[in-house]
């Protein structure tokens, strides 16, 4: 195809669009008509009639489809009738299914506990070789390391290493000392 008869076709395009016959457009037309109307919340509805529609002030959405998804309703607690909060306000209560029995609750933080403490003292271990090879900012140099900048890049990542063991063993302190005492 030649590029005069591209153009030729590009340029009949719309008028082969506007030529189409309407039954093709009614499909959109027949499905509900979805609403946008103003208010603090706004809202998109397609349950409401055109009349309704034209008293609340809606518009109509033209165009692709929108998805509405119904959010769930949030649940309301029971406030007991006298609680004994020192904060005066009603604390909502779990349901007395979803409770934890306490020494099942205690035992999953004793299990805890031990998996933090078993993974402290590993990542302890591996700072103490890491100082160890470190040697203050001095390790011993290697055979592959005749270029000098080769020797200070591998103790920056040293130092680097060190810092991240540090970091992780700090964090590793603090959800220790989140779990309730033994």
């Amino acid at each position: 195809m030649s590029l005069r008869s591209m153009a030729r076709l590009t340029a009949m395009l719309p008028l082969l669009a506007g030529a189409a016959p309407p039954v093709l457009a009614q499909p959109a037309a027949a499905a509900s008509q979805v609403y946008r109307c103003p208010g603090p919340p706004v809202l998109y509805t397609d349950a409401i009639s055109p009349k309704e529609a034209i008293e609340k002030g809606c518009r109509t959405i033209e165009g692709t489809p929108i998805t509405i998804i119904q959010a769930p309703r949030p649940r309301q607690a029971a406030a007991p009738a006298n609680s004994g909060n020192a904060s005066g306000g009603a604390a909502p209560r779990p349901a007395a299914d979803s409770r934890v029995d306490p020494n099942a609750q205690r035992q999953r933080d004793g299990e805890a506990r031990r998996i933090l403490l078993d993974e402290l003292k590993k990542e302890e271990d591996k700072l103490a070789a890491l100082q160890k090879d470190y040697n203050n900012g001095e390790p011993e140099r290697r055979g592959d390391e005749r270029n000098y900048q080769r020797y200070l890049d591998r103790v920056a990542e040293m130092k680097a290493a060190i810092t991240r063991k540090e970091a992780d063993i700090s964090a590793l302190k603090r959800e220790i000392a989140k779990l309730p005492a033994p």
